[in-house]
């Protein structure tokens, strides 16, 4: 049977717990589907030469935590094949970071956009230190009724759990939602914690990281109804190459 594929974006470490997680994630949430999903890993460094042709063969893109990635242009590269390509698309924790980094330089047109993790010496850092760092955190997410984000959930919060220490510096938060970037997740302090896409069929980023409810042996909201998007993308697409 032809599975749908999924491209992990990011390099591989198994000593890394989400990158554990993220394959057990996605068998979780596939149970049911009409077909198999296959995760595909694409370290970041391949991905700067033809990454077109590399990527036209997957159903979705997932771009993972564990960043500064080996190749930062990489994952920027497949991260706006996805967004132009109306590819179902996930990001966490770095990958939450690096899709707003992308929007930044090619939607919103600050071309000298930057991460203050690999940029330290940024004035103004698009991606900058949060005041408190989320390593090994949990707290409450409230989302935005109609959502993308509420609909999956089939409720307006939930509690969530973290590793990070960057996210969307503050004094940009302003330009995204006018611009189809919509902030549809916030913390209880209002903090961005989870962006849509307007327009797009699936185009989720969360601060959070969601995969590691596989630890626990459960299926994530959040994972399903992104794998149910993948697979609508198959149906769509794949189905026809398949034959």
């Amino acid at each position: 049977m032809h599975p749908i594929r999924i491209g992990l974006i990011g390099d591989r470490n198994l000593e890394v717990r989400a990158h554990v997680a993220i394959p057990k994630a996605l068998e979780i949430a596939g149970k049911g589907l009409p077909r198999p999903v296959e995760p595909v890993w694409l370290s970041t460094p391949t991905l700067v030469q033809a990454h077109e042709e590399k990527l036209a063969g997957l159903n979705g893109l997932w771009c993972v935590p564990n960043s500064p990635y080996e190749s930062t242009e990489g994952a920027l590269l497949a991260i706006r094949f996805a967004r132009e390509r109306a590819l179902p698309f996930l990001g966490t924790c770095g990958g939450f970071q690096h899709a707003l980094l992308e929007y930044a330089r090619h939607v919103l047109g600050l071309a000298g956009a930057r991460h203050e993790e690999t940029s330290p010496m940024a004035e103004k850092p698009f991606i900058s230190a949060l005041a408190c760092s989320l390593v090994g955190e949990s707290g409450l997410v409230r989302f935005t009724p109609a959502s993308l984000a509420a609909r999956a959930y089939a409720k307006d919060k939930a509690t969530e759990e973290y590793h990070c220490n960057y996210s969307l510096n503050p004094a940009y938060r302003e330009l995204l939602d006018p611009s189809g970037m919509k902030v549809t997740g916030v913390d209880e302090a209002g903090e961005v914690r989870i962006v849509e896409l307007s327009g797009h069929p699936f185009f989720v980023a969360t601060l959070f990281q969601p995969e590691l409810s596989a630890y626990r042996g459960v299926p994530h909201p959040l994972i399903r109804a992104f794998a149910e998007a993948v697979f609508q993308d198959w149906h769509r697409v794949g189905a026809r190459i398949a034959g």
